[in-house]
């Protein structure tokens, strides 16, 4: 029997013990807590950014660099005919000599190149989306697909801002009423003083992009025609963070 009450008495005591603190932990008026919360908006791409190659090979370094030279006017006049609004831009122009793949049987022989490689690239940024199959086909008449991945445009994304927002700003409405029944005071007590909005900042890995490919040494011949190849442009995922420090009445 003596056992018992001294077992009964410890309960007691521990139970006491918990409800002290438990009521030593509970918020008190003028509490401040900050609360991250974050929003997400998706939309469908509006912006493809293709990058295309011509590459030659010749014994004459001049010949090789004729022809790149030649057949990038060609395809670039023949992206501004199918897209006037593109925007183009030449870059990464190179030339290198081309080895024999056995070594020289002479020692400390220099090696004497075979072959010239020359070549350049062109990006094209467009939002003709729905005539970027045919334009593509054109140009690859004379220039190689060499990669290509799908955006949102600047318009778009800004356009966007206020949707982030408003998906940020419900999320930390939601999580607010959380931690207040968690608190376990009343959401109508809690008053936003100070939201941060982070940085909104674009997915790195869009739906259905991108599309990248290899550089294609094997090109079209000039003017052979080319059957309009099919893209899907995919969406973008936006996110936006937002901190809220929160003061409980």
């Amino acid at each position: 029997m003596t056992q018992l009450l001294r077992g009964f008495f410890c309960i007691a005591a521990f139970a006491a013990a918990v409800g002290a603190q438990a009521q030593a932990v509970t918020p008190a008026t003028g509490t401040l807590v900050a609360i991250s919360a974050d929003g997400e908006v998706k939309h469908a791409n509006d912006e493809a950014h293709a990058t295309l190659l011509v590459e030659e090979q010749d014994k004459d370094k001049a010949a090789a660099a004729s022809r790149v030279n030649q057949k990038m006017k060609q395809g670039t006049e023949i992206i501004k005919r199918e897209d006037p609004q593109a925007t183009l831009t030449t870059r990464g122009y190179y030339t290198f000599a081309v080895y024999p793949d056995e070594p020289s049987k002479t020692p400390g022989k220099a090696r004497v190149p075979v072959a010239w490689r020359v070549g350049q690239y062109l990006d094209v940024v467009t939002t003709n989306l729905a005539g970027l199959p045919k334009t593509v086909a054109a140009a690859q008449r004379v220039l190689a697909l060499n990669g290509l991945s799908f955006s949102l445009s600047d318009n778009a994304a800004h356009q966007l801002d206020d949707e982030r927002i408003q998906a940020s700003y419900r999320n930390l409405t939601a999580r607010i009423a959380s931690v207040a029944r968690a608190m376990g005071r009343k959401p109508a007590d809690a008053v936003i003083e100070v939201m941060e909005f982070d940085g909104a900042s674009v997915g790195v890995m869009p739906a259905g992009a991108p599309m990248a490919m290899k550089s294609m040494r094997g090109m079209a011949a000039e003017n052979a025609a080319v059957e309009e190849p099919s893209f899907e442009p995919g969406e973008t995922t936006l996110h936006m963070q937002i901190v809220g420090k929160i003061r409980f009445r």
